[in-house]
């Protein structure tokens, strides 16, 4: 016995079940009336027409018109963001200028406490600094600090150390006259290895031999992130000394965040500072001041990719543009800083800034299409009874045509000519549905769709063939009634066909209680032999079930014999020119018959042959006939096997 587990092919689809149509009576013939359009109805489509056109250029225009000025609105807030960084930036600018250009600058010496007030003085006025202070070549700096504390810092390099003395005031804003407030409080001094000259700001201000605003840093004496705008200045004094002096102001990332946390302060969008090479000074949709430098991440990572991947980052030229981020569009500004070369972006959710304006062009496009609605309300509803009629029809023949015929609509109708087609469509589809009972509709619809004509024609083909053939079916229509003997046949070919269908066979004809099936006609079908295997054992599955059904209702059982063969035929539409068949003829479907006949013989009921046998390449239990059998009206034997259940 040879087996294996076996699995479904693709199912095919189940013939729809066909139900008689409903007869209607034709109408009395009438005088037949040609379809006409009445003027009304066409200056009516006409406008419509432009009225249509009208109402969507307006729609569009409107929304090009909100989507400039919400751009227009992002750019005013932008713009007054980049305009109070760069007074912010020119201020600071301004003050250290005037520093560097003070001619009694001097951070040592009988000038130095003169030095040392005018750097105080500044910075009381300059709130947008955290320290100003001047430097020489030898190391000697005076510092004016608002942070940590209020306090003049004086630093005199030595050669292995230096040495720092802070003069601690009273707080800027105190309420005191000028010369309390600064006042010295107390005097710390004590050493550091802190040298003026190495730092970022003296070199680069040096080298560059003009003003320039280093890279954020961290400040040594406030231990915070910041900038620093530095000037070198040279002096020669009236004693004939000369000294290359660098003045220099400190502004900490945290007044920066200020200044971009006010672009927001309406509750909509963003904006954030990078620095040259990108990475974050400040941000608004963050809290408190950065004390790292990061690079962009959430939503300002993901724009400054885009720009990034457009090529714009870094653009010395203003940028504006749309991006979807988490699902959420985002219109974008950014800018240029040439002073630091920072760049200022602003980012605002389209939706919050737009939706207001376009919820309003909404509106008054409704309200025109209403008014535009009620305008054209008649005329399109007398359009209606015509077209939607006719659109429905023609669907109801595309039907018709693909031989669809059950539960096809009737399409009531006022206008005479489409109540006269809509009967016609119903006679064709009644005499199609009657002419179908006797003609295999999934053959026809396969043959077409293969582009097959519908003519005498054949060629050789390789399938499966079944035959079945109930047994002992002359005894049984002996003992019962003609009624309940077709209501028998008619339940068990329905059954029969259904599982053949849903196997890819194709139910070639009925020979009074027996089928022939064929699989591979009149389309290819892969695994011909392993489906219709398939088909006999559900039969054989299925009809026990009826069986049962039939046992406890009295009436008898139903045993079905199958043979199965494979082989290469002649399959096509044959016939006469006025009646056509499509069917298969050749020795293979004599064999097949024979096979089925066989099963008497040996005592069986689901045979094959070795071809059949073959192609199942082991997948289903079967058994071999030891003896070669000989088939009526053959003289060569051939060797068998049972297809069986388990």
């Amino acid at each position: 016995m040879n087996k294996n587990p076996s699995g479904d092919p693709a199912a095919a689809q189940t013939p729809p079940i066909e139900s008689a149509a409903p007869t209607a009576a034709a109408p009395p013939p009438g005088r037949s009336r040609r379809f006409r359009v009445d003027v009304g109805t066409i200056v009516s489509a006409v406008a419509l027409a432009q009225s249509l056109l009208l109402v969507s250029l307006g729609y569009w225009g409107s929304q090009r018109l909100v989507s400039r000025i919400g751009v227009s609105a992002h750019k005013a807030n932008h713009d007054r963001t980049e305009d109070k960084v760069l007074a912010f930036l020119q201020k600071a600018e301004s003050v250290i200028n005037a520093v560097g250009t003070a001619p009694s600058l001097r951070p040592e010496g009988d000038q130095s406490e003169r030095t040392a007030e005018l750097l105080w003085t500044l910075l009381q006025q300059s709130p947008e600094l955290d320290s100003i202070y001047v430097s020489n070549e030898k190391g000697q700096m005076l510092m004016a600090l608002r942070y940590p504390v209020p306090a003049m810092r004086h630093i005199e390099r030595a050669k292995d150390f230096t040495t720092e003395t802070w003069q601690y005031k009273l707080p800027l804003d105190a309420e005191a006259d000028v010369q309390q407030r600064y006042a010295t409080q107390r005097i710390e001094s004590y050493r550091s290895s802190y040298d003026p000259t190495q730092r970022s700001w003296y070199l680069q201000a040096r080298k560059a031999q003009g003003p320039i605003w280093t890279q954020p840093y961290v400040f040594a004496a406030a231990q915070e992130l910041g900038v620093t705008y530095a000037l070198p200045s040279k002096r020669r004094y009236a004693d004939s000394s000369a000294q290359a002096l660098v003045a220099a102001g400190d502004v900490s990332l945290g007044r920066l965040s200020e200044f971009v946390r006010q672009f927001n302060s309406g509750g909509d969008g963003d904006s954030a500072l990078l620095s040259a090479d990108f990475r974050v000074l400040a941000r608004s949709d963050q809290s408190g001041a950065l004390h790292t430098l990061t690079p962009p991440n959430g939503v300002l990572g993901a724009l400054h990719a885009h720009m990034v991947a457009d090529g714009t980052a870094g653009s010395d030229n203003d940028t504006d543009f749309a991006f979807t981020f988490d699902g959420r569009r985002y219109l974008v500004q950014a800018s240029l800083i040439p002073a630091t070369g920072w760049h200022l972006v602003s980012w605002v959710p389209e939706d919050a800034l737009l939706g207001d304006l376009r919820r309003a062009v909404l509106w008054g496009l409704l309200v025109a299409l209403a008014f535009l609605a009620i305008s054209l309300f008649m005329s399109l509803k007398l359009s209606k009874l015509v077209t939607s009629p006719v659109e429905n029809l023609s669907h109801i023949a595309r039907r018709i045509g693909l031989l669809e015929l059950d539960n096809l609509p009737r399409e009531p109708s006022r206008v005479l000519e489409i109540q006269h087609l809509d009967q016609a469509l119903d006679d064709s589809a009644r005499s199609l549905k009657a002419f179908s009972k006797f003609v295999p509709v999934d053959v026809i619809n396969q043959l077409i769709d293969q582009g097959h004509a519908i003519a005498p024609n054949g060629s050789p083909r390789r399938i499966t063939v079944m035959f079945t053939d109930v047994e002992g079916f002359t005894s049984i229509s002996e003992s019962l009634d003609t009624d309940v003997l077709v209501g028998m046949l008619t339940e068990y070919f329905n059954l029969a066909t259904g599982v053949f269908a849903r196997h890819g066979g194709v139910v070639d004809k009925f020979i009074g209680d027996g089928i022939m099936v064929l699989w591979g006609a009149p389309a290819d079908l892969p695994d011909a032999e392993y489906r219709a295997c398939l088909a006999a054992l559900e039969l054989h599955v299925e009809m026990s079930e009826l069986n049962r059904k039939w046992q406890d209702e009295g009436l008898p059982a139903f045993r079905t014999r199958i043979g199965i063969h494979t082989g290469t035929v002649i399959a096509g539409v044959l016939g006469s020119n006025d009646r056509l068949s499509y069917t298969a003829f050749g020795d293979v479907i004599n064999v097949a018959s024979r096979i089925e006949g066989i099963n008497k013989q040996l005592g069986t009921q689901m045979l094959m042959s070795e071809v059949t046998y073959a192609g199942l390449q082991g997948r289903l239990y079967t058994r071999r006939i030891e003896e070669l059998v000989e088939l009526r009206g053959r003289q060569t034997r051939m060797v068998l096997y049972e297809l069986l259940t388990a």
